[in-house]
C-alpha cells in the first residue's frame, strides 16, 4: 500500500460540533438576537396589560384570540416559559463569552508586548526619532523616569544590539468589557431570582394550585397555600383599621395563591388626604408588625414610596379600599302599583338577601365624590328637519337625558357619598348599581343620580330622579306607583276629562277625552319590559304621516295633563293636600315624567337610597420578598463600572527602541498606539514627542 501523498497541501481539520455550538452561543450575533427578542417581549408586556382577570382579556380579544394569547403566555409575559428561557439563554451566552474572552483580556492587560520589532515600530502612524548624546543605558533610564512621571508603567527589555523601553497606561480599560458583560449576567440572575420561577416549581412538582373559589382565607385548603419558606413572592393584603393579617394574596392567571407570612401586620390607623379634584394627596398607615417566631414588635408608618422593611420583607403602601363600612339604606319598590318602602342594612364586601329572587352584594362605598356636574346641552333639543319617528326616538335619549347618558361634564364638585352594589338573581345574572346619597343640581334641576351598568367594563348610565319639595324621593316614588295602578290611572283620566271639558256640555266629548287620557297613561305606563317614550313613539308611528304632527301635540298635551291629575290623586290617597300649580311643580312633573320613562331601562325591582353610614377604612399593602434585589444592585454597579472604564479609561501603549550610534551616543525610535484615536491622544503624543528627546538639565 502506498503512503498518503504529501504534496505540501494540508486539508483543514473540521472542528468538533460542540466547539462550533459553543462559539455560536457565545458570539455577539447570538447575544444581539436574544436581546432583540427580549426587547420585543418587553414591548408586548408594556402594551398589553399584565395579570388582568381572564374575563377582561376574553371581552377584549374574543374567544379565539384569547385562547391563542393565553397559550403563548402573553398575559404574563415576564413569567412565561419562553421569556424565562430567553433570559437563561442570554445568561449562558454572556457567561460563555466572558469565559472565552476574559482570560485573553487579562493576559493582554498584563502583557508588555515586548516582542515588537524595530521595523514594526517604523510602520506606526504615531512615531518619532531623535539622536541623544547620552549613552544607550543612560537614555533608557531617562526615558523610563519621564514616562513614569507621565503616569505610565514601564519595563526595560534588553534586545540584541538594542534596548526596548515598553510602557503602558489605561490597561484597566478592558475591565470595562468584563464588567459590562458580567453585569448582564448578574442582573439577569437577580431578575430570575425575583421571578415566579420558585412558585412555578411548586406548582409543577409540589401540587400547588391556584384557588378559584370564594370564602374566608383561613378556610382555603393547603394545596392553595404557600409556606413561609417560599424564597420569593410579591403579594397584596387588605387590612381594615383595627385588624391584622398574616397572609398575602398572590394573583395567578387562573386564580390566586395564599402566601403565609412569617409576620403579622396590625393596622392601627389609616390616614388619607385629598386634593380638591378628589385625587388622593397622601395616604399612610400606622402599623405594628409582629414577628411570629420571636414575638418582636416593630412599629412604623408606611407611606407611598416609603416601605417598612422587617425580616427581609418589604411592606409597601399600595392603595386603599373600603374595610367593611356599615350601611343603612331605605328601599323603594320600582315595580307594581303600590308605593312600598322598607329599611335595609348592609356591610361593604358582604351580601344581604333582598327576597327569594334577589341578593344584594355590597361592592363599594365612597364618603365623597368629586364629579363634573356643570351645565350641559339642552337635553330636550330636537333638530329641525327630523321625521316624527326620529324625534320621538330621540326623546328616549335626549328628552329624558338620564338612563341613556352619563351625568358628567367639566365643573368639579363634591356631590357627597355613594354606594355601589350588585343585584344578583337566582340564575346568577347581575346588574351593578351606583346610587348617590344626596341630590345633585344638574342643568338647573335638583335630581338624585341612580347609576346602572350590566358590564363591569362599561360606564354607568344614570337615571335622574327629581327631588321633591322636601329634597327627597317620596313624591316621585308615589307617582311611579300610581302610574302602575290601573284604578288610579282611570281616576286620573276621568278627572282630566272633567277639567278639560268643564265649560262643555257635550258628554260624548268628555267620554272621548277620558278614554284618550286613559289610553295615554296606559301606553306610557307600559309594563316591566316597556313603556315610557319608546312605547309612545311606537304607538304614534302608526298614525298617517299627514296627521302625525297634530296627533303628537294632542297626545303629549293629554299625557302631561293626566299625569298632573294622577299625581294629585296619589297625594289625596295618602291624605296629602294638592300641590300648587306653579312653575316649580310643573318643572318637577316634567323631570318626573322623564325619569318614569327610563324606569324600564334602569332594570331593577328596587331603588336603594343610602341613609346612614359608618365608614371603615382599609389599607392595601404590597408585601415582597426579593432576594434578587441586592444581586440586581450589584449588577448595576458592575454596569456603571464597566461603562465608566470603557468610555473614560483610554489604553495607550508606547515603545522606545534604543541603539548605540557611532559617536558614543544613542539613536531612539518612539512609537505610540491606542484603541481610540482622540484629540486627547494627539495632544499627549505631541507632548511626549517634545518631552522625551529633551536633554537632562
Amino acid at each position: 500500500m502506498s503512503s498518503p501523498s504529501t504534496t505540501g497541501i494540508e486539508l483543514k481539520t473540521r472542528r468538533p460540533l460542540v466547539a462550533e455550538i459553543v462559539e455560536l452561543i457565545s458570539s455577539m450575533r447570538f447575544a444581539i438576537a436574544l436581546l432583540a427578542m427580549i426587547a420585543i417581549a418587553a414591548v408586548i408586556g408594556t402594551v398589553m396589560k399584565q395579570g388582568e382577570a381572564s374575563s377582561n382579556y376574553l371581552n377584549q380579544f374574543g374567544p379565539f384570540w384569547y385562547e391563542v394569547f393565553r397559550k403563548v403566555g402573553l398575559y404574563t409575559v415576564y413569567s412565561a416559559w419562553w421569556f424565562l428561557l430567553l433570559m437563561a439563554a442570554l445568561v449562558i451566552s454572556t457567561s460563555l463569552c466572558i469565559v472565552r474572552n476574559a482570560p485573553k483580556m487579562l493576559k493582554d492587560m498584563r502583557s508588555w508586548r515586548e516582542n515588537v520589532r524595530e521595523q514594526s515600530l517604523l510602520n506606526f502612524h504615531h512615531k518619532t526619532q531623535w539622536r541623544s548624546p547620552l549613552s544607550r543605558a543612560a537614555l533608557a533610564r531617562q526615558s523610563m523616569a519621564r514616562l513614569k512621571d507621565a503616569g505610565y508603567q514601564v519595563k526595560l527589555v534588553e534586545k540584541d544590539h538594542g534596548t526596548l523601553v515598553a510602557a503602558k497606561q489605561g490597561a484597566a480599560n478592558k475591565f470595562g468589557y468584563i464588567f459590562a458583560h458580567a453585569s448582564i449576567v448578574v442582573i439577569c440572575i437577580g431578575g430570575l431570582l425575583d421571578s415566579d420561577v420558585p412558585i412555578r416549581l411548586q406548582e409543577w412538582f409540589f401540587g400547588k394550585t391556584p384557588f378559584t373559589g370564594s370564602g374566608l382565607i383561613a378556610q382555603v385548603p393547603p394545596q392553595h397555600r404557600l409556606g413561609i419558606g417560599n424564597p420569593t413572592f410579591r403579594g397584596n393584603t387588605m387590612i381594615p383599621e383595627g385588624q391584622a393579617s398574616n397572609t398575602a394574596i398572590l394573583t395567578r392567571p387562573d386564580g390566586v395563591l395564599i402566601q403565609e407570612l412569617p409576620i403579622t401586620i396590625d393596622l392601627k390607623k389609616f390616614t388619607i388626604d385629598f386634593y380638591s379634584t378628589g385625587m388622593p394627596k397622601l395616604f399612610a398607615s400606622d402599623v405594628e408588625v409582629r414577628d411570629n417566631a420571636t414575638g418582636k414588635v416593630t412599629k412604623g408608618t408606611i407611606e407611598v414610596n416609603k416601605p417598612l422593611i422587617v425580616n427581609g420583607l418589604a411592606i409597601y403602601q399600595s392603595s386603599f379600599e373600603d374595610g367593611g363600612s356599615k350601611l343603612k339604606l331605605k328601599g323603594y319598590a320600582m315595580l307594581g302599583g303600590e308605593d312600598q318602602r322598607f329599611d335595609m342594612d348592609g356591610v361593604v364586601q358582604g351580601t344581604t338577601k333582598l327576597n327569594d329572587d334577589y341578593t344584594v352584594e355590597w361592592t363599594g362605598f365612597r364618603p365623597f365624590n368629586v364629579e363634573n356636574v356643570g351645565a350641559t346641552d339642552d337635553p330636550r333639543a330636537v333638530k329641525k328637519g327630523r321625521s316624527l319617528q326620529e324625534e320621538l326616538a330621540q326623546s328616549l335619549d335626549k328628552h329624558t337625558g338620564s338612563a341613556g347618558k352619563n351625568a358628567v361634564n367639566k365643573d368639579l364638585k363634591n356631590i357627597g357619598p355613594s354606594v355601589s352594589y350588585k343585584l344578583r338573581d337566582k340564575t346568577g345574572q347581575a346588574r351593578e348599581f351606583n346610587n348617590y346619597m344626596q341630590p345633585v343640581t344638574i342643568d338647573g334641576a335638583t335630581v338624585f343620580l341612580a347609576g346602572m351598568r350590566t358590564n363591569p367594563a362599561d360606564n354607568y348610565s344614570y337615571l335622574r330622579i327629581p327631588a321633591d319639595d322636601a329634597h327627597g324621593l317620596n313624591e316621585w316614588m308615589r307617582l311611579r306607583a300610581a302610574l302602575q295602578n290601573p284604578a288610579l290611572r282611570s281616576a286620573a283620566a276621568t278627572r282630566y276629562a272633567e277639567r278639560a271639558t268643564v265649560n262643555a256640555s257635550n258628554s260624548a266629548m268628555r267620554e272621548t277625552l277620558q278614554a284618550s287620557a286613559d289610553k295615554s297613561l296606559s301606553i306610557f305606563a307600559g309594563n316591566q319590559q316597556g313603556g315610557g317614550f319608546m312605547a309612545v313613539s311606537q304607538f304614534l308611528s302608526k298614525v298617517p304621516a299627514e296627521a302625525q304632527e297634530k296627533t303628537v301635540d294632542a297626545f303629549m298635551k293629554i299625557l302631561n295633563g293626566s299625569l298632573w291629575d294622577l299625581w294629585q290623586i296619589a297625594r289625596a290617597k295618602d291624605g296629602l293636600a294638592p300641590v300648587s300649580e306653579d312653575e316649580r311643580h310643573a318643572r318637577f312633573l316634567q323631570l318626573a315624567t322623564n325619569a318614569l320613562s327610563d324606569v324600564a331601562l334602569y332594570g331593577a325591582p328596587v331603588f336603594l337610597q343610602l341613609d346612614e353610614f359608618t365608614e371603615i377604612k382599609a389599607s392595601v399593602f404590597q408585601i415582597t420578598r426579593s432576594p434578587g434585589k441586592n444581586v440586581v444592585y450589584l449588577g448595576c454597579l458592575f454596569l456603571v463600572l464597566g461603562v465608566f472604564a470603557m468610555f473614560y479609561i483610554r489604553e495607550r501603549r508606547l515603545w522606545i527602541w534604543l541603539k548605540d550610534d557611532a559617536n558614543g551616543g544613542a539613536d531612539a525610535l518612539m512609537a505610540m498606539s491606542t484603541q481610540r484615536k482622540t484629540l486627547d491622544f494627539e495632544r499627549e503624543f505631541e507632548t511626549l514627542k517634545e518631552k522625551l528627546p529633551q536633554s537632562a538639565a
